[in-house]
């Protein structure tokens, strides 16, 4: 027989996730921090597992992040329901939280927020982070949906393809007088690079196909953490970069930036992933992001 999990008990475990501690929690639940302690003692009977690791702050375990998850959901579908029986402020928007990667924010997925209807109103929380990471938050329960590079759905997650992101390698043109004037195999090892952060692997990634696995890029290296930062660091000469093709080519027409390795494009595979449930303002943010990614984006 299914154990059921108490709704009183999830919340609860929600609530500390989210506030940091027990006693943070038992303010926000107008309840003791005994009885938070207890409701969370009392779940993890229930699973035969234990879901929050007791640091400062708690931090929910792999099986504690499948609770915490379940708990969002609930909360996402009773704010629906509230919705729909019109038992919410009028006026009041639904909030959707995603979790994107900062060139498709830069380049695209504005777009996409645009051509969602304005009725019933949604307020969007966009929560920047690489698209080889934005998965994470969707197992932590943090955001409802995101564009990520993985296809293998997150539990409790459906999975769309968007299309493919392509990324140019290029530099001023001046920049690449000076550093790259040879085969980019050898020259790459020591030109100065533009990286977006110190996670940034992706610049490093494409010195070693041209490698074979040999090198990575050299050690010269500027953190830009924008996207728009990014792109006009290498526009001014700092450093090398793989830039969006929506971002570059405007300034290669402009003459600002050049193409050092023809023929040596990168494709970045995106998806769309989201909680698999129903809520009619998920689904409406769905289909204007992947009408969006068919305009934006290549075809997969």
């Amino acid at each position: 027989m299914t154990e059921e999990l108490p709704l009183d008990q999830v919340r609860t475990l929600l609530a500390v996730v989210d506030e940091g501690t027990f006693d943070a929690a038992a303010a926000a639940l107008h309840v003791t921090p005994s009885a938070v302690s207890q409701r969370v003692k009392a779940l993890e009977r229930r699973t035969g597992r234990v879901l929050l690791l007791r640091t400062k702050p708690v931090r929910p375990t792999e099986s504690g992040e499948v609770v915490v998850r379940l708990a969002r959901q609930v909360a996402r579908l009773e704010r629906d329901a509230h919705a729909e029986l019109g038992l919410s402020e009028a006026g009041e928007p639904t909030r959707l939280s995603v979790a994107v990667n900062a060139d498709s924010l830069a380049t695209w997925f504005l777009g996409a927020l645009r051509r969602v209807p304005k009725e019933p109103p949604i307020g969007f929380e966009l929560r920047r982070e690489d698209e080889d990471h934005t998965a994470a938050l969707l197992r932590e329960g943090v955001v409802m949906a995101a564009v990520t590079s993985s296809p293998d759905p997150v539990p409790g997650c459906s999975v769309r393809s968007l299309g493919r992101m392509r990324y140019l390698p290029v530099a001023h043109p001046g920049f690449a007088a000076r550093h790259l004037d040879g085969p980019p195999a050898q020259v790459l090892r020591t030109a100065p690079v533009v990286v977006f952060d110190r996670r940034d692997d992706f610049q490093d990634g494409f010195v070693r196909r041209l490698t074979r696995g040999r090198h990575g890029a050299s050690a010269r290296r500027h953190a830009v953490p924008t996207s728009e930062g990014f792109v006009e660091a290498v526009a001014t000469g700092m450093g090398w970069g793989m830039v969006p093709e929506a971002q570059a080519e405007p300034l290669l027409r402009a003459g600002r930036l050049v193409v050092f390795a023809p023929g040596r494009a990168v494709d970045v595979p995106l998806y769309w992933q989201q909680w698999r449930l129903h809520s009619p303002a998920l689904a409406l943010l769905a289909e204007a992001v992947v009408a969006q990614a068919a305009e934006a984006l290549r075809a997969a």
